[in-house]
């Protein structure tokens, strides 16, 4: 049994939002799972302990079914996620956060749409924007990846299957990334405030939208789930929650990914020319930029019941925080996993998760970067970075580069 106390383990430092690895792989060092005050949490850090708690039957994503209301209300106001109306009904509780029966319900009115047979047939589409997006950056010398190209691609495609105008696209990446802020350790009144407030116009926005799909339905999710709420399938919070987690996680993830996927690719010239000299390769580089640095490396579990869990016993309702991109990184399970490989096989990473609760998107996601990337490579001879200091976002719940300039030469 140990605690993060007695290691450097920041995850608000700069240091840790530059390199995570090297604090990783020191809780991976340590015996059993590791205590971290901080989040009332124990950190699992290596692969098997991860895997084995996300695969756990007693593990589940909310308190609701182990904890009393008094208990709930009083974890809440000792993490600062009371006075939220809004916030408390659309996204502390959803898809994503539920689990049993709830969950499965849930989950079964969206599924269909994800299947990889119904996102491939987005394929031409998301090709046209992908073409359309470089055409105007193509005489550009010098872009910032983020901003100008990857932060305007999986927004636009999730919002097209929803059934939001692409127009207002931009608004809701504004609005995601305020409520997801919320989520990582640094929970001031001042974050709280701006994860409120945001909720309540995307709330309000996606109430507007109900209304006019209600009116006059179209081939798109929204309309799908008008139907599924007549059926009774969900209920008007669950409608509005379902249609939220789908465009927030639309959004913040993928761009990360992509942005930390292109650094790679910079970082380790020989796996471009690699992915260049044989483009085949996409579908294997594109797993291996989930894994490399994985773009949701926290999330968190509840043990329904006492039991042993990777070794030490714990009581029920105990907490604990899987981390995904110190398990990706695992020696034991990925040969030279500090080193990026567009042709790793077998790549079995859990940066989807596992078990129920398996990214719904990722699908999607990683068609968004096969065209993404595929486009470039075919388009542009060079493409180098524009500046050598990549500054990464600062958390524990994220992995993304904040900018990344980058230089190119059409072919």
């Amino acid at each position: 049994m140990s605690h993060t106390s007695d290691l450097e383990f920041n995850p608000l430092s700069d240091a840790f939002a530059q390199d995570p690895h090297p604090f990783y792989a020191a809780l991976r060092a340590k015996e059993g799972l590791t205590y971290y005050e901080d989040f009332d949490v124990w950190l699992a850090a290596r692969f098997d302990d991860v895997s084995e708690i996300v695969m756990s039957e007693h593990m589940v994503r909310s308190m609701e079914h182990i904890a009393s209301a008094e208990e709930i209300e009083k974890q809440k106001r000792d993490g600062n996620w009371h006075d939220m109306p809004h916030h408390s009904r659309f996204v502390q509780f959803s898809l994503l956060d539920s689990d049993g029966d709830v969950h499965d319900r849930l989950r079964k009115q969206v599924f269909k749409l994800f299947t990889p047979v119904m996102v491939n047939k987005l394929r031409d589409e998301i090709q046209a924007y992908v073409d359309s997006l470089v055409d105007g950056l193509a005489d550009h010398a010098e872009i910032d990846f983020i901003e100008d190209l990857a932060a305007n691609v999986p927004g636009h495609i999730i919002g097209r299957i929803l059934g939001v105008p692409d127009a207002d696209c931009p608004q809701l990446r504004i609005w995601s990334e305020n409520i997801v802020q919320y989520f990582d350790i640094d929970r001031s009144d001042k974050r709280k405030e701006l994860a409120e407030r945001n909720t309540t116009e995307f709330y309000h926005y996606l109430s507007d939208l109900k209304r006019q799909r209600e009116t006059a339905p179209k081939d798109d999710l929204i309309s799908m789930m008008i139907e599924a709420q007549k059926a009774g399938q969900m209920n008007e919070d669950e409608f509005i929650s379902t249609a939220m987690l789908i465009l927030m996680a639309g959004h913040g993830s993928t761009i990360d990914v992509l942005g930390s996927g292109m650094h790679a690719l910079l970082k380790f010239p020989d796996q471009m020319q690699r992915l260049r000299d044989d483009q085949s390769l996409m579908k294997t580089a594109v797993q291996e930029m989930f894994r490399y640095e994985s773009p949701l490396p926290f999330f968190h579990r509840y043990v329904t019941q006492e039991m042993e869990v990777c070794g030490q016993r714990f009581e029920r309702g105990t907490k604990f925080g899987v981390l995904y991109g110190s398990a990706n990184r695992d020696p034991k399970q990925f040969p030279n996993a500090d080193t990026f490989d567009v042709g790793r096989s077998p790549n079995w990473h859990i940066a989807f998760g596992r078990g129920a609760h398996f990214c719904l998107g990722n699908h999607l996601a990683r068609l968004d970067m096969d065209i993404i990337f595929s486009t470039l490579l075919r388009r542009f001879s060079r493409i180098e970075l524009a500046a050598e200091d990549v500054r990464y976002k600062r958390g524990l719940s994220v992995r993304g580069p904040d900018a990344l300039k980058i230089r190119w030469s059409p072919s």
